[in-house]
């Protein structure tokens, strides 16, 4: 299986949400959260699923992006925090830990101080739920409430928080949850992404929106292993359903020779991707998604 790499564009957005967080960390002010190790929470995730490779971006990239577009911040596209109590399934409490992690890096980044507590509560029952231990203990709860206002502190939270829900499916050998989770933070970051861009149309989300081909083709061959699961079928049938749409969206790699510093230790990817998507392929995706979204969401 072909492992594909980011193209030189994306790394570049990835080192520079990288280093805006790390700077953003470092002022005067000294909080809790400086004492935490450096967590980067807009990275991609690597997952080996019974021994395949498989590379997920993360929510916060998604988030971060909009942000900066000048879109304003929009309640009404979350999953309410209230829901987490219905969820009775594992399968719909993985899914939506995940969808609760991209909403409350959302929040976060939109400094909604009072609405990341509700996220971060229904993260946490949910979590507490699946039995994922360390995640939300009493410790991070009460390095979130002493970072509240304080943004880049809080990423670092999440991302911890986020982490080790990922390292304990993965010591537990709990595969299936672990990919649900990630699947549920992926559909709700291009469902934040498809909507957005109805609102205000950027090229930046558009690019976002049309790179997501890659990453469902990723997320479909890493749920299919579990395909024999009942309630997986129907997600991976609908996940297939918008992988169609998402056929017609064409990805033209030039490869160009990288450049090599060696007295530096560094190499520059100069290889280029181009992608054409039109709007017609767009809103077949935001109908899409948001169909799947609302079953998952009941």
């Amino acid at each position: 299986m072909r492992v594909k790499f980011m193209t030189v564009r994306g790394t570049f957005l990835m080192l520079s949400l990288t280093v805006l967080l790390a700077s953003g960390c470092g002022n005067s002010n000294k909080t809790d959260a400086d004492d935490l190790p450096p967590v980067d929470s807009t990275a991609t995730t690597i997952l080996n699923v019974y021994g395949e490779i498989f590379s997920i971006p993360s929510p916060i990239q998604t988030a971060l992006l909009i942000k900066k577009s000048g879109a304003k911040y929009n309640k009404a596209l979350l999953n309410p925090a209230s829901k987490s109590s219905r969820y009775s399934t594992n399968f719909s409490k993985a899914l939506n830990l995940g969808i609760y992690g991209a909403d409350l890096g959302y929040v976060t980044i939109y400094g909604q101080t009072q609405d990341a507590i509700g996220y971060l509560n229904a993260a946490k029952k949910l979590a507490d739920d699946l039995d994922v231990i360390g995640a939300f203990d009493t410790q991070n709860i009460e390095r979130f409430s002493k970072n509240y206002g304080n943004k880049d502190s809080m990423l670092i939270l999440v991302g911890l928080a986020y982490r080790s829900s990922d390292a304990f499916f993965k010591s537990n050998d709990r595969s299936d949850l672990r990919a649900l989770v990630l699947a549920g933070g992926w559909l709700e970051s291009i469902y934040f992404a498809t909507n957005i861009y109805k609102t205000k149309p950027n090229k930046d989300v558009k690019r976002r929106i049309a790179e997501q081909k890659s990453s469902l083709q990723n997320l479909i061959k890493m749920l299919t292993v579990f395909y024999n699961q009942p309630e997986y079928t129907k997600f991976i049938d609908n996940l297939n359903d918008l992988s169609s749409v998402f056929d017609g969206v064409k990805i033209k790699y030039t490869y160009k020779k990288p450049t090599t510093y060696a007295h530096k230790k560094m190499t520059i990817i100069n290889s280029k991707s181009e992608l054409e998507i039109t709007p017609k392929q767009i809103e077949s995706i935001t109908q899409k998604v948001k169909s799947i979204r609302s079953r998952i969401l009941e």
